[in-house]
């Protein structure tokens, strides 16, 4: 029995600016710095390839010493309206009623909601009372394609059901104002919020990409170079500086045998469905893959319009590779990186 991707879509928060005019906002709070560090900043905004970046607040709520509960009462009213835009879109995409899903998984690690958005979910858009729910924690940069694993593994083990995957983040949440460390500067600059859905179907008669495998792989004693430490001031990043460097070490061992045991090489893939972690992580992505002849400009697109909304932005890369309909037989690959260190994939096939 097949599964497949039948739709996804994306929704984006009220707010957003471009680099530029975020620029003014990080020369007040950088005042009474020396000027070096202040320029070393500003560079850095300007260099990490992200254009514009969206936002569940305004920049001055961002930049405001606001506390953890504040911010994080303004990530549970924005992200249940998120998360209801992204799946009645996804919904619609495939001509479907809320009431026609039977699993939900939502994934987010930028907040903390209990009951989590799913429960919000069911009852604003009355779905099934009997729906199977999954909320996804504390995965980080790979719940998307979590997310889909666990769904793809629930349809295998059941016929003629369907299962939305929702992925809604906002890392500018996690901004913590006193804070001037790199890792804290590097987050801002290269993250922002977004959400998206994909819904995923065991019924044989309907369309879309097929998942043909899934797989994790774990990076051994790597805890340390990616996540959040929990502060009285809320969530503070942990983001190694090294990460580009253990996915080039280790990107043999992640791609290679994940394609063989189905019978392809990486010749075989027409479309790289890459989570773009920043521009350093694409750089070393765009470096192996582009001395075996492929590109990633759909995964350096979404940096470049949206920055790195974290589990969410995999799938804005997935939709764009939908809405360009490939043709029937193509194989696509799906891999993000998150916590733990891990890196997860899907291989599809149109």
């Amino acid at each position: 029995m097949s599964v497949k991707i039948t739709s996804v879509a994306t929704q984006l928060p009220s707010y957003s600016r471009t680099t530029e005019e975020i620029i003014p906002f990080l020369k007040i709070w950088l005042d009474g710095h020396e000027e070096r560090y202040q320029r070393k900043v500003i560079k850095l905004f300007e260099n990490a390839g992200v254009d514009r970046r969206y936002s569940i607040m305004e920049p001055e709520e961002v930049f405001l010493k606001t506390s953890f509960e504040e911010k994080n009462d303004i990530y549970k009213r924005e992200t249940i309206k998120l998360a209801e835009g992204a799946l009645t879109k996804a919904l619609d995409k495939a001509n479907l009623k809320p009431s026609d899903i039977d699993y939900i998984i939502t994934v987010s690690c930028t907040g903390i909601m209990i009951p989590s958005v799913d429960a919000y979910l069911i009852n604003k858009l009355n779905m099934k009372q009997d729906i199977v729910r999954l909320p996804v924690t504390e995965m980080g940069c790979v719940a998307g394609v979590s997310g889909m694993i666990y769904a793809n593994n629930f349809l295998k083990a059941n016929p003629n059901k369907r299962a939305a995957v929702i992925a809604v983040e906002s890392p500018t949440s996690t901004f913590q104002i006193d804070d001037y460390s790199m890792v804290n500067i590097v987050s801002a600059a290269i993250f922002g919020d977004g959400c998206a859905c994909t819904i995923l179907s065991s019924y044989e008669n309907e369309d879309g990409p097929q998942i043909i495998d899934d797989a994790m792989y774990h990076f051994y004693n790597a805890e340390h170079m990616m996540g959040f430490e929990l502060k009285n001031t809320g969530l503070q990043m942990v983001l190694d500086k090294e990460v580009p460097e253990k996915i080039a070490a280790h990107f043999p061992m992640i791609v290679h045998p994940f394609l063989e045991r189905n019978g392809l090489k990486i010749d075989d893939v027409n479309h790289l469905i890459f989570h773009p972690g920043g521009k350093k992580i694409v750089q070393t992505i765009e470096e192996l893959f582009g001395a075996l002849g492929k590109n990633i400009d759909n995964t350096k697109g979404v940096l470049k319009d949206y920055g790195n909304m974290s589990s969410a932005t995999v799938l804005y890369v997935l939709e764009r590779f939908m809405e360009q309909n490939p043709q029937k037989g193509e194989i696509g690959l799906m891999l993000s990186f998150g916590p733990g260190f891990t890196a997860q994939r899907l291989l599809l096939k149109w």
